[in-house]
């Protein structure tokens, strides 16, 4: 068994979902890993990891819709503030969603369904430098 670990900077824009399969898939093609386990983390109270459908992008937007519908901005009851609106929100979304991924890797791709992409989900309005984790251990 080999442990193999990259540590990926992503700078996003604003809030949304930002596509990250190719690159965790072309570092486990540079790897050379061809069975084994990925785990995706990213250390982060505003964003988050998501695996859905990443061929048709009006999924991807009523994802993201949905996302800002859920946890709205602006509720009178928010109390944590101190970054603006979108503070409380960004935390909430996080926290239903999920900051780590564990995805068996077959014959050297992410083991995903045929629709199947990962997200790094910005949760706040201003950008900022995400980081996400990566780490494989290999079976070959």
């Amino acid at each position: 068994m080999r442990f193999y670990k990259k540590n990926f900077v992503i700078q996003t824009a604003t809030s949304g979902l930002l596509a990250i399969t190719d690159q965790i898939d072309a570092q486990i093609h540079d790897w050379g890993v061809r069975e084994g386990m990925a785990y995706v983390f990213v250390p982060h109270t505003s964003a988050s990891l998501v695996i859905n459908e990443s061929y048709d992008s009006s999924a991807k937007r009523d994802l993201e819709a949905y996302l800002h519908r859920i946890a709205p901005e602006g509720e009178d009851w928010y109390t944590h503030t101190i970054e603006g609106r979108d503070d409380s929100p960004a935390h909430i979304r996080a926290m239903l969603t999920t900051t780590s991924l564990t995805i068996p890797i077959d014959d050297g791709r992410l083991s995903l369904g045929t629709w199947q992409g990962i997200y790094l989900a910005e949760h706040r309005h201003r950008k900022h430098r995400r980081q996400v984790l990566l780490r494989v251990l290999s079976v070959d």
